[in-house]
């Protein structure tokens, strides 16, 4: 018996992904499209990830909807920056990377970043769902050589982690002010893991059209990267 898997993009690094009996908010940053206020009240439990304290990340706008939410799953550095005060205690969880955490029907492994904070794998319904966050290899035309390294360094630590495996679904950022260093970790992430469905995020204004040498590549990693808030996507299983 299949199943399916439902993504709706929000903006920039921000989707909801609905299961069977699950609804979960990655990366809340805007929602021109209006579409997360129908996903809150579906009666389903609702769980918030919020993988760094950068604006383009998290919005303290998601603590005005802790009566429709089970769990906000936050990163440490977003209590660092101040929290979120005026939600229950008892409705957060913040994590660091390397940790794990179960909520039940929901397995949560956390994993670094090369900017701030952590990034997500969620285990729930039977899906195995990766959110990089800011992980991604950050090569900077005109930076040096020494920060350069390091962020390739970090990166590569980072994948050593995650290698070997599999997800159904998973965020990756493609950032086209890396200009033609844009697909440096997205190419390196899809060599080391084993992706069903890839989804392009934090594209900075142009999206990504995965060229004939990736296709070839990486023949089993369908991709898609989402043009405007509210598109959808249907993955089944």
């Amino acid at each position: 018996m299949s199943s399916e898997l439902q993504l709706t993009y929000l903006d920039h690094s921000g989707f909801i992904v609905e299961t069977e009996h699950q609804i979960l908010v990655f990366d809340y940053y805007r929602d021109s499209a209006k579409v997360t206020p129908e996903h809150l009240t579906k009666g389903k439990p609702v769980w918030i990830f919020s993988s760094h304290a950068h604006a383009d990340h998290f919005n303290p706008q998601i603590a005005a909807w802790q009566d429709n939410v089970t769990k906000y799953i936050l990163s440490s550095d977003i209590r660092q920056a101040g929290g979120l005060s005026n939600v229950a205690a008892d409705k957060l969880i913040y994590m660091n990377q390397d940790e794990q955490n179960n909520q039940g029907d929901l397995q949560i492994s956390t994993f670094g970043s090369t900017d701030e904070g952590i990034s997500f794998l969620v285990e729930v319904d039977g899906w195995r769902i990766f959110h990089a966050g800011d992980l991604n290899w950050w090569h900077w035309k005109g930076d040096t050589e020494e920060n350069l390294q390091f962020a390739k360094d970090g990166f590569f630590r980072e994948m050593d982690k995650l290698g070997g495996q599999s997800f159904d679904v998973a965020f990756f950022p493609v950032d086209s002010r890396l200009e033609e260093y844009r697909e440096l970790g997205v190419r390196e992430f899809c060599k080391r893991t084993n992706v069903r469905q890839l989804v392009a995020m934090h594209l900075c204004g142009q999206a990504w059209i995965p060229d004939e040498t990736f296709i070839t590549t990486h023949p089993a990693v369908a991709a898609w990267s989402p043009n405007t808030p509210g598109d959808k996507l249907s993955v089944l299983k």
